[in-house]
C-alpha cells in the first residue's frame, strides 16, 4: 500500500486571515521496512546561541482489507502518542525520532507541526507509518525550534487523512496546533452545541472540538483559554499545543493517559506519551505532567498551572499490561518490572507441571520471563513473530486455516514437540486469536497447552482512548473461565487475579482505572457517546446500521 500523505486541512475558526503555511506530502509507494531512517545531523549540544530552557468494513478506508487480517490484531489498541519539543533547532527531526519510538501507540497516521522563524505554523501529516509519511525533504520543510507531533490509531473519527493530527487552526488572535491522546466521552454533545451556534467542523475527530472551545473562549492569556476549554471536557486527554511562541502540555484531571516531561542537554524541553521517546532523543526524564496540570513553555521557562480541582487519579492500568513499551517508565513505575511481577504472580497462584514456558510475542514476553523464573522452568521462544508483514496481503484461492495468525506467528516445533507448554499472553479479548494460537501449538506437536493471562478478564469496553470491542463481544463478559478454556481448546486457563493485582500496586492501587475489568467507570459514558457507529456513518463507509457490532449509537 502506498503511504498516503498530504497537508492536513487547516481548520478556520474565524474569518480573520491567519498565518498558516501548508506543505503537500506526496510520498512514493513504500516498501515495508525499507524506508531510509532519518536522524538529526547531530545529537551534540547546540551552540550557546540556542535557547536553553528550563461486507466487512476496514477500520482504515484507505487500506484494502485482506482476508483474516484481524485475527492477530484483536488486542485493545491505544489511540495515539504525542510529542512536544521546545528550544531545539532540530525540533522537527527530534520529533520525528520520538514519534518513531512511539510507533507502537498508533500506525495509521502521523503528523508534525513546527513554528518557523517568522512565526508561521508549518504542518505535514500523512496516512501510514512515521517512516512512510516523512522523508529528508519533508523534514526540511519543517524548520523551527518548536514542534509537536502525533501518531494515530483512531478511536474517534475514521482513519481518513483529514482526521490525522496534529490539527492546526487560525482564530482571531493567531494560530494554534494540537495533538491529543485520549477520548472525550461528551464529544457528541459538545459538537452539537457548537454547531448549533454556527461552528463548522472539517473532521470527525473529537479533538477538533477542543480547538473550537479555545476559539470561542474569552479568557486571557492564551493558556487560560486552554483551561477554560478543558473545564468543559469529560473523559481522557493528554494534549500538547503549539502557538507562535509557546508550547503547552495538559493532562485531564483523572490522568487517564500518560504524559511525561524531559529535558535535553541543551536545555530543550520535551513532552511525550512515554519515556522511551525521551530515551531515543537523549532527553532526561524529569517527571510526569500531573493530572489536571497545564505546563506552559516559552522564552521565560516552564510555568505550571493547576487545571481545576481534580479527583483521585485514575490512570489506565493497561499501559502496564500491554500498551507501553517495556523500557518505559509510566505513571512512575517501570513497565518491565510490572509485567515481570505479573508473570511471577501467575506462577505462584496458578502453577502447573510443564516442560517449557513460551510467550505470545511481543507483549507477553516479559510476563513469561517472570513466570518461568518463578516456576524454575526454562523460557524458550516457542512462537516467532514476523515483523515483515504489512497491512495487506493476498490470500491464495485455496483458503488456509488461521491464515492471519500463521502469517505473523510461527511455532517452533523443536521447542514444542512432545512438551507440556505454558503459553503466557497479556490478555484475551474476543478469544478467537487465542484459540488459533492453541491450535498452532498442538499442530506443532505440543503435548499439553496451558494458557496463562497476565491480566484479569476484560469484561467491559473502554471509553478513554482505547479501542476495545463492545461488551457483548468480550469473551470474558459472556463466559466463565472454564467455558473460555473449552472454547479456545487449551488444557488449563488462568488469569491474573484482580485482587492480587491491586495488592501488588499497594497504596497506588486507588490511582488506577480498572473499568475494563469491573465496568465501574470513573467518568460515566453519556448517552451521547458515539463509539464506532458514529464514525462509521459520518465518514460514509459502505454499509448499513446493522454492520455496527454493538456500538453506542444515539
Amino acid at each position: 500500500m502506498a503511504a498516503t500523505s498530504s497537508i492536513s486541512s487547516s481548520l478556520s475558526l474565524n474569518a480573520k486571515p491567519n498565518k498558516l503555511s501548508n506543505n503537500s506530502n506526496n510520498n512514493k509507494p513504500h516498501r515495508f521496512l525499507r524506508t531510509p531512517f532519518l536522524k538529526p545531523s547531530s545529537f551534540s549540544p547546540l551552540s550557546s546561541s540556542s535557547p536553553s530552557l528550563p461486507l466487512k468494513v476496514s477500520s482504515n478506508p484507505l487500506t484494502p482489507l485482506a482476508a483474516d487480517n484481524d485475527d492477530y490484531d484483536e488486542k485493545p489498541r491505544e489511540e495515539c502518542g504525542v510529542v512536544g519539543i521546545y528550544g531545539d533547532s532540530e525540533a522537527s527531526r527530534l520529533c520525528y525520532l520520538a514519534l518513531h519510538a512511539l510507533q507502537h501507540r498508533g500506525q495509521e497516521g502521523a503528523g508534525i507541526v513546527t513554528v518557523s522563524k517568522d512565526k508561521v505554523l508549518q504542518t505535514i501529516t500523512g496516512v501510514g507509518l512515521v517512516s512512510e509519511v516523512f522523508s529528508e525533504s519533508k523534514l526540511d520543510q519543517l524548520p523551527g525550534d518548536i514542534a509537536i507531533g502525533h501518531v494515530r490509531y483512531s478511536t474517534a473519527g475514521s482513519s481518513m487523512l483529514k482526521n490525522v493530527q496534529p490539527f492546526v487552526a487560525g482564530y482571531r488572535f493567531g494560530s494554534v496546533g494540537v495533538a491529543h491522546n485520549g477520548n472525550l466521552v461528551n464529544y457528541t454533545k459538545l459538537r452539537a452545541d457548537l454547531e448549533e451556534n454556527g461552528s463548522i467542523f472539517n473532521t470527525s475527530s473529537d479533538t477538533e472540538v477542543v480547538l473550537h472551545l479555545i476559539a470561542i473562549s474569552k479568557a486571557r492569556p492564551f493558556f487560560m483559554r486552554i483551561v477554560d476549554a478543558c473545564e468543559k471536557l469529560q473523559g481522557a486527554y493528554s494534549m500538547v499545543f503549539v502557538t507562535e511562541d509557546k508550547l503547552v502540555a495538559v493532562r485531564d484531571p483523572h490522568g487517564f493517559r500518560p504524559l511525561v516531561m524531559g529535558r535535553r542537554s541543551n536545555g530543550a524541553v520535551v513532552f511525550a506519551s512515554e519515556t522511551c521517546a525521551l530515551d531515543l532523543i537523549e532527553a532526561t526524564y524529569e517527571r510526569e505532567v500531573y493530572p489536571g496540570e497545564v505546563l506552559v513553555v516559552d522564552k521565560d521557562g516552564v510555568k505550571c498551572q493547576c487545571l481545576m480541582p481534580h479527583p483521585e487519579p485514575k490512570q489506565c492500568i493497561f499501559e502496564h499490561i500491554y500498551f507501553s513499551l517495556p523500557n518505559s517508565i509510566v505513571f512512575g513505575r517501570s513497565v518491565y518490572e510490572s509485567r515481570h511481577v505479573f508473570g511471577e504472580i501467575l506462577a505462584t497462584e496458578s502453577p502447573v507441571d510443564c516442560d517449557v514456558v513460551i510467550a505470545v510475542p511481543d507483549s507477553g514476553v516479559v510476563a513469561a520471563l517472570g513466570y518461568a523464573a518463578k516456576a524454575g522452568v526454562a523460557f524458550q521462544q516457542g512462537l516467532i513473530r514476523s515483523h515483515y508483514v504489512g497491512r495487506t496481503f493476498i490470500e491464495p484461492s485455496q483458503k488456509i486455516r488461521d491464515f492471519g495468525v500463521k502469517l505473523k506467528l510461527s511455532p517452533v516445533r523443536g521447542v514444542l514437540e512432545g512438551k507440556r507448554v505454558v503459553v503466557v499472553d497479556d490478555s484475551i479479548v474476543r478469544g478467537t486469536t487465542s484459540s488459533k494460537i492453541v491450535r498452532l501449538l498442538r499442530e506443532a506437536g505440543a503435548k499439553e497447552v496451558h494458557m496463562r493471562i497476565a491480566s484479569p478478564p476484560i469484561i467491559a469496553s473502554c471509553y478513554y482512548g482505547v479501542d476495545t470491542p463492545s461488551s457483548n463481544e468480550l469473551i470474558s463478559n459472556r463466559m466463565s473461565v472454564d467455558e473460555i478454556r473449552d472454547y479456545i481448546g487449551c488444557d488449563s486457563l488462568a488469569f491474573l487475579s484482580f485482587e492480587t493485582l491491586k495488592k501488588h500496586l499497594g497504596e497506588d492501587s486507588r490511582s488506577f482505572c480498572y473499568a475494563c475489568f469491573t465496568g465501574d467507570y470513573p467518568v460515566k459514558p453519556t448517552e451521547d457517546k458515539v463509539k464506532r457507529g458514529g464514525d462509521f456513518i459520518d465518514d460514509g463507509l459502505v454499509g448499513g446500521i446493522h454492520n455496527i457490532e454493538g456500538g453506542w449509537v444515539r
